[in-house]
C-alpha cells in the first residue's frame, strides 16, 4: 500500500496536479520555465498550493520553501513533497515574516496577484527579500482576455489587472522586466532532430494570409522582474510545453470521435423512422 498522502479537494481555487489537459499544460509550463532560473539558487515560491510546483523548482534549485496561508496545503506539500532542499512553511505572502532582507535569489509567483488586493504590499515583499541580483518570476490573467472577452468572473480572482496596469505595478518595484504572453495554442511544429540549435520562427494563418510572429491575444501575462536590468540578460524569447502523452489534442480526438459517432447514430436512426413512416424529430 502506498505511503503517499491523498490528493487535496479540488475547489477551483488552487491547481492540482491531477487535474488534467488545458490547466494541466498552463500551470506546468510556467514551473518549467523556471526551472533553469532556478538553477544552482536559494527560492522562495510564493503561495506553493499543493506543493508540485516546488519540487519541481527543487530539482534543479539549491533550497527551496514553499509559503502558503493554508495550513492544510501545507501539510499535505510537505507530507507528499518535503526533503533536504524543500520545505514547506504557513506563512502569508504579503509579509513574508521569517524570511531575511535580500536572502533569496528567486521568488516565483504564479496566480497568485489576482487572489489579494494589496499588489503593491506583494511587490515590495517580494523585491524585500530579494538578493539585488534576485529575479521574481510573476504570473496573473490578462483581464481583457480572461475575464471581459471570456464573458464571466472567476468567483475566487479579487482584483484582476489589464496587461497596462500589471507592467505599472511592476515598474514601480523592479527597474526592468519582461513580459511574456501565455495561453494553450494548437500548433504545428518543426524541430530539429540533430540536437542541434538555431533561430526560433514563428507564424499564425488568419484567413488566406499567413503572419511571422505570434497573433493569439495572451490568456496570461508571466514576468521576470529584476532590481538591476543586467539580470535579465539569456531570457529566452520563446518558452514551448507539451507533454509526451499529447493529452489536450488526445482528448479532443476522444470528443470528436463521440460527437461523429453520435451524429452517424442520429443520422440512421432518422433514416429507420423515416422508412417506417414516422416522425424523424420535433
Amino acid at each position: 500500500m502506498s505511503d503517499a498522502p491523498p490528493p487535496l479537494a479540488f475547489t477551483g481555487e488552487r491547481y492540482h496536479p491531477e487535474v488534467p489537459r488545458e490547466m494541466a499544460y498552463e500551470h506546468w509550463h510556467r514551473y518549467a520555465f523556471a526551472m533553469e532560473l532556478a538553477r544552482g539558487r536559494h527560492v522562495l515560491d510564493a503561495a506553493s498550493g499543493e506543493g508540485y510546483g516546488a519540487a519541481l523548482l527543487a530539482r534543479t534549485a539549491t533550497s527551496v520553501v514553499g509559503v502558503d496561508l493554508s495550513p492544510e496545503a501545507v501539510a499535505h506539500a510537505q507530507s507528499r513533497y518535503g526533503g533536504p532542499r524543500l520545505r514547506f512553511e504557513q506563512g502569508d505572502v504579503l509579509r513574508l515574516e521569517g524570511i531575511a532582507d535580500a536572502s533569496l535569489d528567486l521568488v516565483v509567483s504564479f496566480e497568485t496577484l489576482e487572489h489579494v488586493d494589496e499588489h503593491d504590499a506583494l511587490l515590495a515583499a517580494f523585491k524585500r527579500v530579494l538578493k539585488p541580483e534576485g529575479l521574481l518570476v510573476i504570473s496573473t490573467p490578462d483581464k481583457h482576455t480572461y475575464t471581459d472577452l471570456a464573458g464571466q468572473q472567476n468567483p475566487h480572482h479579487v482584483r484582476e489587472l489589464y496587461r497596462e496596469e500589471f507592467e505599472a505595478l511592476l515598474s514601480r518595484h523592479f527597474a526592468r522586466h519582461r513580459l511574456y504572453g501565455q495561453r494553450v495554442v494548437t500548433h504545428s511544429m518543426l524541430w530539429r532532430l540533430d540536437g542541434g540549435t538555431g533561430a526560433i520562427t514563428t507564424y499564425t494563418q488568419d484567413g488566406d494570409d499567413v503572419f511571422g510572429g505570434m497573433r493569439a491575444l495572451p490568456m496570461y501575462h508571466v514576468a521576470v522582474c529584476a532590481k538591476r536590468g543586467e539580470a535579465l540578460a539569456g531570457l529566452p524569447a520563446l518558452s514551448c510545453f507539451a507533454d509526451a502523452q499529447q493529452s489536450v489534442f488526445a482528448h479532443y480526438q476522444q470528443v470528436i470521435r463521440e460527437l461523429m459517432l453520435t451524429d452517424r447514430y442520429a443520422h440512421t436512426l432518422r433514416e429507420r423512422l423515416r422508412a417506417a413512416g414516422l416522425p424523424d424529430g420535433p
